[in-house]
This record gives structure tokens, sequence and C-alpha cells, in this order.
């Protein structure tokens, strides 16, 4: 009985984690907290499982890192990095068909807003 509890345990744990982390990994080039998302959902898993204890641990002194690095850039670098930030939400934006549902909306029947998923 005790074995199955555990199991069922650990299997919960792995689909709300992972579900979690899903979710965490679409919002990272999005305004708010993607990376928040991740590390807790990393922080989720690991309470079963070791090698998300070792990814946690691993991927925060990457952030940490990334972050001293990206302080330690002039203007000009944080500029690109945030342009190219821009761009990636708009292009999965559209990819995702937010701008179809506001061309369908607004009534604008202008096909090139509609994502190439849907065709």
């Amino acid at each position: 009985m005790h074995n199955i509890k555990r199991h069922t345990k650990k299997v919960f744990v792995a689909i709300i984690g992972g579900i979690v982390l899903l979710v965490g990994l679409v919002a990272i080039p999005y305004p708010g907290p993607g990376w928040l998302i991740v590390f807790a959902a990393l922080a989720i898993l690991s309470t079963e499982f070791v090698w998300a204890q070792r990814l946690l641990h691993y991927a925060r002194a990457r952030y940490d890192e990334w972050l001293d690095w990206l302080q330690q850039q002039n203007s000009y670098v944080r500029s690109v990095l945030l342009v190219f930030t821009g761009y990636v939400v708009i292009v999965t934006v559209w990819l995702f068909n937010g701008y179809g549902l506001m061309n369908s909306w607004l009534h604008l029947h202008w096909d090139w807003l509609r994502s190439p998923f849907l065709d």
C-alpha cells in the first residue's frame, strides 16, 4: 500500500511539475515571470526527482551568470537584446494566431495577420 501511495505521488508531481515547466518555458521570452515559473516547476519536480534538483541548481547558477554578464554590458548590447526579445514576442504571438484573432474581431480582412499554422 505504501508503495502505491509513493508511486501515485511521484506521478502526480511529474504531471504537475511538467505542466508548470512547459508554461514557464513558453513564458520565458515574454515580459513577466517566465524564469520564475521555470524555477518553481523545477522545485516541484525536485521534491521527487534528483535530476530536477541538479538541473534547478545548474539553471539557477547559469541564470545568475547571465544576469551578471548582462549588467556589465553597455547600453547598445542591452538594447539589441531588448529588440531581439521584442521580436521573439511579436513572432510567437503571430504564430499562435494572436493577431489573427484581433483581425477577425475587428473585421480587418488582413489575411497576413493569420498564423501560417492555420492554413
